[in-house]
């Protein structure tokens, strides 16, 4: 599995002082907005907008500089006006997209989510910004930035509470762990934004498939896990084969170009298992045999 993503950069300081760009709500209280990387480098910072004119680009001339390839040096740039923010592109080369749509210029909205890059955005307005950012960094704690499911760090803490369920209650517990095959393959070929998008896409399709009750996250660069509460071995193979079946026929797409996706599953119960780093190297090993036997298929223990 994979580190533990590393914990959100320390807030910092809001300017105090209205400016000439902070808007009065209907009761005249001042609205502050704010920009938060809840995906990328430097995730948790908040970088306020209080100008009238912020860019964001790869050059440390910019406001927000993002040091990354898929990052032009002047990328886009964030304004303010009668409508509210806006944020406009720059002729960049792989896009601004706001909610997963390429824009060329679009007006904010509070909990709109831009991607610039790898890095992903939070754009946030609001009476009490520090309260909504404080929300937010707690939300990052627990949920993957780029796919919006659970993170690595929350996954653990649950497989351990649901185990410690079965161990009193005698209930079911199955986990699925699926990768996405040949994974390099796409960013070599597409590039790591378009790999990006189709984790993102993955994400959605995949919690579709799934109860409410399932804990679905991420736990690696393209490794995910499923826990499957009161489902045993028989159950946990119905799912496995939904969820091959779901990502084999989604036609995922990046800038009008189709990305042909797979999966490899593997999956265990908890019956005869000590404990739950015990299931969790069954359906580790599972989806071990899975890649080893052509991949796009599910391997029960």
């Amino acid at each position: 599995m994979a580190k533990t993503p590393s914990s959100p950069a320390s807030a910092e300081p809001i300017t105090k002082t209205a400016t000439d760009l902070d808007r009065p709500n209907k009761k005249g209280v001042v609205r502050k907005a704010c920009l938060v990387v809840i995906y990328g480098t430097d995730l948790g910072r908040r970088v306020p907008l209080s100008r009238s004119t912020f860019t964001v680009g790869r050059s440390s001339k910019n406001d927000l500089s993002l040091d990354q390839d898929s990052v032009s040096r002047h990328h886009a740039r964030v304004t303010f006006d009668k409508e509210g923010y806006a944020i406009a592109d720059l002729d960049s080369k792989n896009g601004t997209y706001v909610n997963d749509a390429a824009v060329t210029r679009t007006v904010l909205r509070h909990g709109d989510q831009v991607k610039i890059g790898r890095s992903i955005l939070k754009f946030m307005e609001a009476d009490d910004i520090e309260a909504n950012y404080h929300e937010e960094i707690y939300r990052l704690m627990t949920v993957d930035g780029l796919t919006q499911i659970y993170n690595k760090r929350y996954f653990t803490e649950a497989l351990e509470r649901e185990w410690g369920r079965v161990a009193r209650y005698k209930r079911g517990l199955s986990l699925l762990l699926f990768d996405l095959d040949h994974f390099k393959k796409i960013n070599d070929a597409f590039g790591h934004v378009a790999g990006d998008s189709v984790l993102r896409q993955l994400s959605t399709a995949v919690k579709t498939r799934l109860r409410e009750q399932d804990i679905f996250a991420r736990v690696g660069g393209e490794e995910f896990a499923v826990l499957l509460p009161e489902v045993a071995s028989d159950g946990a193979r119905a799912t496995a084969e939904k969820v091959r079946a779901v990502v084999e026929s989604t036609g995922f797409d990046f800038e009008k170009k189709k990305i042909p996706c797979t999966v490899s599953l593997g999956c265990a119960a908890s019956m005869g298992k000590a404990d739950a780093a015990a299931l969790y190297a069954a359906s580790d090993a599972a989806l071990y045999r899975a890649k080893s036997s052509g991949r796009n298929c599910v391997v029960v223990e």
